[in-house]
């Protein structure tokens, strides 16, 4: 063989031998670092989608009223979980009429005291819809309207799930039934809760569009 052409291919093979270490080191780094990124990445992804954490979606408020609510102060969703219930409807626009009420049959101390109770609260806007002179009858006849208001109360806390088909004893003593699914539920079939699952310090709190009339 010409020595030329041997001295050509002997530096060509050591030429190879020194770049292969090289080659193997960056595609060993290109994998670590995709490794990474890959690790990272689902990461942020289980971080987007909530995995590890505490917070549980099903477990916060939900409904179109509920965007109405303030967001900082004694009227914000963090600040009614420290009140008992009448207090923190009270703290509620919302529901001053319903404040008025409460007042007007002397439930403010039985509703603060009671434990582990769920309300259901119509708006202003609920009780906008009983005729004027039918509803201020009914606000001066505290035995009366101390039935209705008891009515809208169940002594036990419901979750959103109890709700989907449900059947409860209120304080009243008759019941009223729940149903729906999701963020959309129903009481008696006819109200309509619109800022549901708010937590006060002793209830579960349903905002609800009617007022709930006892059946007997």
């Amino acid at each position: 063989m010409n020595p030329r052409i041997r001295t050509r291919r002997t530096a060509v093979t050591l030429a190879a031998a020194a770049l292969l270490p090289l080659v193997l080191s960056a595609c060993s780094d290109n994998n670590g670092g995709s490794a990474k990124a890959d690790s990272s990445k689902s990461s942020a992804t289980a971080a987007d989608n909530g995995m590890g954490s505490s917070a549980s979606p099903m477990d916060q408020p939900f409904g179109p009223a509920c965007s109405s609510v303030p967001k900082s102060g004694a009227g914000s969703f963090d600040g009614m979980a420290k009140d008992p219930v009448a207090t923190a409807a009270s703290n509620n626009p919302a529901l001053s009429t319903l404040v008025t009420a409460v007042k007007k049959a002397g439930l403010v101390d039985t509703l603060n005291n009671a434990q582990n109770i769920t309300v259901f609260a119509p708006t202003n806007d609920a009780f906008a819809k009983i005729p004027k002179a039918t509803l201020d009858k009914v606000l001066n006849d505290k035995a009366q309207l101390t039935k209705i208001l008891t009515y809208h109360v169940v002594g036990q806390k419901l979750a959103p799930k109890d709700l989907e088909n449900g059947s409860f004893a209120t304080l009243e003593k008759s019941k009223l039934t729940t149903s729906g699914s999701g963020e959309s539920y129903t009481v008696n079939k006819a109200a309509k809760v619109v800022c549901g699952n708010v937590k006060t310090a002793n209830a579960n709190v349903y905002i609800i569009d009617s007022v709930l009339m006892p059946t007997s």
